[in-house]
C-alpha cells in the first residue's frame, strides 16, 4: 500500500522520519534538528542497523536518515534492504565520510541523499524535504568531487574507486595510507595504482597530479 501522500499541516506533521545513528547523543540532536522544522515528525530512533529496518517496517516513514559508522559495507547492504523491502521510504545518509567513491556507492545501493555529518544543521532538513518530493541532494562540498569524479570516469574510463585512489595519490598519500582510508588492501591499491598508470599513459606522480587538477578533483 502506498504511502500516505505528504501535505504540510498545522495539526500533524506530514514528513515521517525513521533516524538511525549508533550514538544516542546524536540521535537526540537529529530528532531536535528535524522536529524544529515544520512539518517534519521523527517517528523513531534506531542504534543499529536491523533496528532502523525494523522501524521502517513497523512505522512505514517517508525518509529513513542512516549514519551508522564507518563505511565498511554494511551500511550500503542496508540501504539495498530498505529499498526492496520499502520502496516508498528514501534514504539519505548522514556521515563524517566525504570519499566521493563512497558517496557515489551510496546512491548506486538506492539513497537519494547524503549529507556530511558536520553540515547536519545546514544541509540535513533540505536533503529530507528534497527525499520527499524524490529529489537528490549531496552536500555542496562533496558536489563538485562527486561531478569531477564521474567526468573523469567517462573521459578516461576510470572505475570510481580508481578516480579516487588517483586523487589520494596525487594528495601525496602512501598506498598504505590510501587503503586504511578506503578500506582496502595495500596489494589492492597498488593493483589500483598500476591499471591507473596504464590506462591514463602515465609514469610519474607529477602527471597524476597535473591531471586532479585539470579536472578538479581538489575541489572542496
Amino acid at each position: 500500500m502506498p504511502l500516505p501522500t505528504v501535505t504540510a499541516t498545522s495539526e500533524a506533521p506530514s514528513i515521517r522520519v525513521v533516524v538511525g545513528d549508533d550514538h544516542s547523543l546524536m540521535r537526540r540532536n537529529l530528532r531536535l534538528l528535524l522536529e524544529g522544522e515544520e512539518g517534519v515528525e521523527v517517528v523513531a530512533e534506531a542504534g543499529d542497523l536491523d533496528a532502523a529496518i525494523r522501524h521502517v517496517r513497523g512505522h512505514r516513514p517517508h525518509v529513513l536518515v542512516l549514519d551508522l559508522g564507518a563505511p565498511d559495507g554494511s551500511s550500503l547492504d542496508a540501504i539495498r534492504r530498505v529499498r526492496r523491502q520499502a520502496p516508498d521510504t528514501q534514504v539519505v545518509i548522514l556521515a563524517m565520510e566525504d570519499d566521493p567513491a563512497y558517496v557515489q556507492a551510496a546512491i548506486d545501493a538506492g539513497a537519494i541523499g547524503y549529507v556530511l555529518k558536520e553540515l547536519a544543521h545546514e544541509d540535513l532538513p533540505r536533503a529530507v524535504r528534497n527525499a520527499v518530493r524524490g529529489e537528490p541532494y549531496v552536500s555542496r562540498r562533496l558536489s563538485a568531487l562527486l561531478r569531477a569524479m564521474r567526468t573523469s570516469a567517462q573521459r578516461d574510463n576510470l572505475s570510481p574507486r580508481e578516480v579516487e585512489v588517483l586523487r589520494l595519490i596525487a594528495l601525496g598519500h602512501t598506498s598504505a595510507e590510501i587503503g586504511a582510508k578506503l578500506h582496502l588492501s595495500t596489494r589492492t591499491v597498488e593493483t589500483h595504482r598500476a591499471r591507473i598508470y596504464r590506462k591514463l599513459g602515465f609514469t610519474a606522480r607529477a602527471q597524476l597530479v597535473r591531471y586532479a587538477v585539470r579536472r578538479g578533483l581538489f575541489a572542496t
